[in-house]
């Protein structure tokens, strides 16, 4: 479909333990996508999608700056898209032992049905 020019979008909405958007993107790849058009399916595809390029989808003045920041460079190895050093999301920066926090609390708080 890529090679055809269908849009691809990332849009896991698995079971979080089952598939994430790391395995999405690196599926992307296996299936032939380079690891920067698999990122674009999870920022600059959705944002043109949404009609909203804009404020969103890529990184430039003026933009929501919603970020992750790695470790490692995503385009040298998809995988490297786990590699999360910090996040920006409406304008607070959070460190990854703020984020590692945030995910234990959550994993510890009982399920509520």
């Amino acid at each position: 479909m890529h090679r055809i020019g269908v849009p691809m979008l990332a849009g896991t909405d698995g079971p979080p333990d089952r598939v994430n958007i790391h395995d999405e993107l690196a599926m992307f790849t296996q299936a032939g996508l380079a690891p920067k058009q698999a990122l674009q399916t999870a920022t600059k595809n959705p944002a043109r999608f949404l009609q909203r390029q804009r404020s969103l989808g890529t990184i430039e003045k003026g933009k929501i700056a919603d970020l992750v920041l790695l470790d490692a460079d995503p385009l040298v190895d998809i995988d490297n898209t786990r590699r999360i050093a910090a996040v920006v999301v409406n304008g607070r920066y959070l460190a990854k032992v703020s984020l590692q926090k945030m995910l234990s609390d959550i994993e510890t708080t009982p399920n509520k049905k």
